[in-house]
Formats: C-alpha cells, sequence, structure tokens
C-alpha cells in the first residue's frame, strides 16, 4: 500500500504596501484626484471627511489651540480649492500635499504670533495656594516645550507633529515627508535631541 505524505501548502501573505504606508490604493487616489480637478461636490465633500482629522491633529500638535487648529485647516481646503481652479494642484499624493500647505500656514501663523506675542490666561484655575502655584508650574512647563519647540527647524516640527500628534508610523511619515524610513529616523532622533537641548536651555534663563 502506498502512502501519501500530505504537503500543506502556504501562500506568502504580501501586504498592500498602499494601506501600510497610510495611503488609498491607486485606483482610489487616482480616482479622487481626478475628482477633485473636476470640482466633484461629491468627491471634495468625502475627502474633506477623509484628511481633516489628520491634518486637524498635526496643526493643533503643533499649536496646542483647538479654535486656531480649526481655522487653519478650514484655510488649507481653502487653499486647495484655490490651487485646483488654478491648475496647480496635487498631481499624486494628496495627503502629502494638505500636509506641507497646514506646515506652511502654521509656520506663518507662528511667526505672525511671535511678532504680536499674547497669553490667554487659564479659565480653570481652581483655587489659590499651592493649587495656583501647580498652575503657574504646569504652566511654566508647557510654555517652556512649546518655546523650544519653535526653536527646531521646519522639517524637525513637521516630524514630531507627524510622528507623535497624528501618530504616524516611521512608513506613513516617510510617505507623507517624501523621504526614506532611515531619513526619518534620523530627522526624528536629530528633533527629539534639539527639542531637549532647548528645554535644557530654558530652565537655566
Amino acid at each position: 500500500m502506498l502512502y501519501y505524505r500530505w504537503k500543506p501548502q502556504f501562500q506568502i501573505y504580501q501586504p498592500n504596501k498602499h494601506l501600510l504606508l497610510g495611503q488609498m490604493p491607486l485606483p482610489d487616489a487616482v480616482r479622487e484626484l481626478d475628482g477633485l480637478r473636476k470640482l466633484d461636490p461629491q468627491v471634495i465633500s468625502a475627502m474633506y471627511d477623509r484628511y481633516f482629522p489628520d491634518i486637524y491633529r498635526f496643526v493643533f500638535y503643533r499649536l496646542n489651540n483647538e479654535q486656531v487648529a480649526e481655522d487653519i485647516v478650514s484655510d488649507v481646503f481653502v487653499r486647495l480649492l484655490e490651487a485646483v481652479k488654478r491648475k496647480r494642484g496635487p498631481q499624486t499624493n494628496l495627503k502629502a500635499w494638505l500636509v506641507s500647505t497646514a506646515a506652511n500656514v502654521v509656520a506663518d501663523h507662528l511667526r505672525s504670533a511671535y511678532r504680536r506675542p499674547t497669553e490667554a490666561l487659564s479659565e480653570s484655575i481652581p483655587d489659590l495656594g499651592s493649587s495656583l502655584t501647580d498652575e503657574f508650574d504646569r504652566r511654566h512647563q508647557t510654555e517652556s516645550v512649546r518655546q523650544a519647540y519653535t526653536q527646531l527647524t521646519f522639517e524637525q516640527q513637521n516630524v514630531l507633529a507627524l510622528r507623535f500628534g497624528d501618530g504616524y508610523s516611521l512608513e506613513e511619515t516617510a510617505a507623507v515627508m517624501q523621504k526614506n524610513v532611515n531619513a526619518v529616523k534620523a530627522l526624528q532622533f536629530r528633533a527629539l535631541a534639539a527639542l531637549q537641548r532647548h528645554i535644557g536651555e530654558a530652565s537655566y534663563e
């Protein structure tokens, strides 16, 4: 009697690289861009719903102000439509275009705020005494981090906002910033080192 040994057949799983990078599959991305160029209302509405949360988190991480973040993100989408009308909209990666534009608007806002510094008073100071001291310490620490963050380079601010504000993976961050993963790792390392250095310098001032 002959016996046959059963050999299990395994299929190697190859994940969709577009999904790993947080991008739409190519056909969907092409249709989205095509609909955007045609100013299709349904495409524009779906695009807004899809990308607004990510762009908002990116901006809010850098500014820590809900109202300003909402205003800036809305402005970014207005700029997108204006660019499309002038035939200067994104050609391949819509998300990267939105992040890049948001980063530029944030940079303009920070330069303007630096020329006209303002500080909103906390509306939730619980009471006086030690609580007031704790509130002052917390605000001072937050202000130190914010000031240190503004000392970083444009790319260093962006990589930290994407990685820790939006929670992007290294691969997703690399796709948005149009860099390879190793370059993003190095940029993130330099950004964190510079941030720590600036915070240390501020604490001795």
